[in-house]
């Protein structure tokens, strides 16, 4: 028995070690892959979101119908084999203009993240690395959207635009949202600024654009991914409430914002929940998705995040 033991435990011992030297040979991403994989409500956020990406892009073999003609024997009809979520007050399908909704909504989630991902990531690379003047300019116009409140400043310059097109809402929502990303960027830079490894880089004659891209974004590269995440569900919402108001995506485009508008009033808000409940329980699902996947992010590249 005592050698049977003996030899269990040197069978352990030598798993562990390889378990160890396994380890060791992983990369930083695969580490940050497996622990990406553990947070079960990341992976369920990747899954939902997977499928609602699947769902606007397959929108036209969902239905048949167009979300942008109208009917007008057709206005706010009851769920039907013909119209599964029934009709609006123009006498469009109301499953159509949620699934075609859903490409918009995304779109400008995605789009509006990267323009603001751009944004923050010149501006607070620039103000953390030269510091001094350049720090102190975009700084100050950085404070000077924070001292304006989102939506008048949204509010004013869709108000100054003759056609609000998907485009121009998306620059405006990065223009008016870069800051944040900015700051958190620039004390990254901050931070690394007198690390070892830069300063060595830089006494070789290494010029600033390959010490920035090779030396600064990889080691920020955690907290860029994170919010980015973060950032679309909140461009997502943004553009949910504007077009709500009446002040983003213009009718008769299809965004989920545009749908819940109909809520307003209520008779509709009353008499016909299946003409602004699904789109809301979509940005619901969708948000929370993005969410989930960005608290999974979050651990995964900090893991000591976590902990606390």
């Amino acid at each position: 028995m005592t050698k049977n033991n003996e030899e269990t435990s040197v069978e352990s011992e030598a798993k562990t070690s390889q378990e160890i030297e396994d380890e060791e040979r992983k990369t930083p991403f695969q580490m940050s892959f497996q622990r990406f994989m553990k947070n079960k409500l990341a992976v369920v956020g990747v899954v939902v979101l997977v499928l609602m990406v699947l769902m606007a892009v397959f929108a036209p073999l969902l239905t048949s119908h167009d979300p942008t003609k109208s009917d007008l024997m057709l206005v706010e009809n009851k769920p039907s084999a013909e119209h599964i979520l029934g009709t609006d007050g123009s006498g469009r399908d109301n499953f159509a203009r949620l699934l075609y909704g859903s490409r918009i909504s995304l779109i400008v989630g995605f789009s509006a993240m990267l323009f603001t991902l751009f944004f923050g990531i010149v501006t607070g690379a620039a103000a953390g690395y030269y510091g001094g003047k350049v720090d102190a300019i975009i700084m100050r116009i950085a404070d000077l959207i924070y001292a304006l409140p989102f939506f008048v400043l949204a509010l004013t310059i869709i108000a100054i635009v003759e056609e609000v097109t998907i485009g121009i809402f998306v620059t405006i929502i990065a223009i008016t949202t870069w800051p944040n990303l900015s700051r958190i960027i620039r004390g990254s830079f901050l931070t690394l600024r007198e690390q070892e490894f830069i300063l060595s880089a830089q006494s070789i004659g290494a010029n600033d654009f390959r010490i920035i891209f090779k030396h600064f974004i990889p080691n920020t590269m955690g907290p860029i991914v994170v919010n980015a995440t973060l950032m679309m569900a909140t461009m997502i919402i943004i553009e949910s409430g504007m077009s709500f108001i009446g002040m983003g995506i213009p009718q008769p485009t299809p965004t989920w914002g545009n749908m819940i508008s109909e809520a307003q009033s209520i008779r509709i808000l009353r008499d016909h929940p299946e003409a602004w409940l699904p789109p809301g329980l979509f940005i619901l699902v969708t948000v929370l998705s993005i969410n989930f996947i960005g608290d999974g992010l979050r651990d995964a590249f900090d893991p000591k995040s976590g902990d606390n």
